[in-house]
C-alpha cells in the first residue's frame, strides 16, 4: 500500500504544472514560426522531464524512476545551443540559474533504480499531436510494487465544453481519491468519477488519431458489435483518453493493436492514466479482460488496452474476443 500523503504530493503537481508551462511555451513557438522537424518536441521532452526529476530528486530522493530521456543521450544526442535553449527555458520556468550539469544529474537521478515506490515518467505522451497542435499530456506515474497507485496528468488542450479549462487541465489521483482542475487554478479542484451510463448507445468511445497506436477498422467492429454509435466517437491523442474517462466526459477507450503487431505497450505511456482511471472507479485490462501487468521491465506484460468506466465492461471484453475469433476464422 502506498505511505504518502495529499500534502506530500503537492510537489509533484506542482513540478507538472512547471513542466506544463514550458511545453506550452514550446508548442506556440511551433505555431507562430510554423517550425517544422522534431527539434520542438525534443527541447520540450528534456526540459519538462529535468523539471519533474529535479522535484522528485528533492522531496523523494531515495525512490526510483523510469522515464523516457537520459542525461547521457541529453549530452550526447543534443548540440550545444539545444542544451543552452533547454536550460534557458527551465531557467524561467522555475527562476533558478540553472547549468547544464545540473541538467544532466536530474535527468539521470535514480534512473532504472528498482524501489519498493517507483515513479514513471512521460514527459511528453501524444509527441505528433503536440507538434500538429492538438492534444498531448504531460504525464507522472507513482507505482507501489509495480501497481499503479497515484498518477497526474497535465493536459493543455483538454475540451472546454464546460468553459472551466480554457487554459488546460490537470487530473490527479492518490490514495484512491481522482480530482481535476484548471491547469492554472488550483483553487476550482474537483473530485471525479466514472460516468454510470450503461447503455452502449449513450457510450462517448475515443480512439487514437495516430493509425499506427491501434487498428481503426477492428475498433469499428468491436463498436458494433456491442452498438456504440459512431457518431459518438471521437479522436485524441495521448493518455488524455484515459482521464476523460475517469472524468466522466467518455466511457470507452480501446487500444487494439493491429493484428499481428508486436509493437509493445511501454510503462510510462499507461500507469499515470491508469491510476487516474481507477481511483475515479473505472476500470482497465487488457483484451482478455486480464488485469494490466506492470511487474517487469518498461512494458505491459500485455496486448491491448480496454479502458472503460466498467458498467459493461464484460460485454465489451466479450466482444473484441469475438472481433479475434471472426478474425482467426478467415485466417
Amino acid at each position: 500500500m502506498l505511505t504518502m500523503t495529499t500534502k506530500q504530493f503537492q510537489p509533484i503537481l506542482r513540478a507538472v504544472r512547471e513542466a506544463a508551462r514550458l511545453c506550452v511555451a514550446v508548442q506556440q513557438n511551433i505555431i507562430r514560426n510554423d517550425k517544422a522537424g522534431q527539434e520542438p518536441v525534443t527541447i520540450a521532452d528534456y526540459g519538462s522531464q529535468a523539471i519533474i526529476c529535479r522535484t522528485l530528486s528533492q522531496h523523494f530522493a531515495d525512490d526510483g524512476i523510469m522515464a523516457e530521456e537520459s542525461g547521457e543521450q541529453f549530452m550526447d544526442v543534443l548540440d550545444d545551443a539545444q542544451r543552452a535553449h533547454i536550460v534557458s527555458l527551465i531557467e524561467r520556468i522555475i527562476s533558478q540559474p540553472t547549468s547544464i550539469e545540473q541538467v544532466r544529474g536530474w535527468l539521470d537521478h535514480n534512473a532504472g533504480k528498482e524501489t519498493p515506490r517507483l515513479w514513471v515518467i512521460d514527459p511528453i505522451d501524444g509527441t505528433k499531436g503536440f507538434l500538429a497542435g492538438r492534444h498531448y499530456v504531460n504525464a507522472v506515474g507513482v507505482m507501489q510494487d509495480r501497481q499503479p497507485v497515484g498518477g497526474v496528468l497535465a493536459a493543455p488542450a483538454y475540451p472546454d465544453d464546460s468553459g472551466r479549462y480554457r487554459g488546460g487541465a490537470l487530473l490527479h489521483a492518490l490514495n484512491d481519491i481522482a480530482y481535476i482542475e484548471p491547469l492554472d487554478n488550483p483553487n476550482l479542484r474537483r473530485r471525479i468519477h466514472v460516468s454510470a451510463a450503461d447503455d452502449f448507445a449513450q457510450f462517448r468511445a475515443l480512439e487514437s488519431v495516430e493509425k499506427g497506436h491501434s487498428g481503426l477498422q477492428r475498433l469499428a467492429r468491436v463498436r458494433q458489435i456491442v452498438g456504440v454509435p459512431d457518431a459518438l466517437v471521437s479522436q485524441a491523442d495521448s493518455m488524455e483518453k484515459y482521464g476523460r474517462v475517469a472524468a466522466g466526459d467518455a466511457e470507452l477507450y480501446l487500444r487494439l493493436p493491429r493484428s499481428r503487431s508486436t509493437r509493445p505497450h511501454n510503462i510510462w505511456d499507461h500507469a499515470p492514466g491508469v491510476a487516474i482511471l481507477q481511483a475515479a472507479g473505472g476500470v482497465a485490462t487488457d483484451v482478455d479482460g486480464s488485469p494490466l501487468d506492470f511487474s517487469t521491465g518498461t512494458t505491459l506484460g500485455n496486448y491491448g488496452v480496454v479502458a472503460s468506466n466498467g458498467t459493461r465492461h464484460d460485454d465489451i471484453v466479450a466482444a473484441v474476443q469475438s472481433l479475434i475469433a471472426e478474425e482467426n476464422a478467415a485466417g
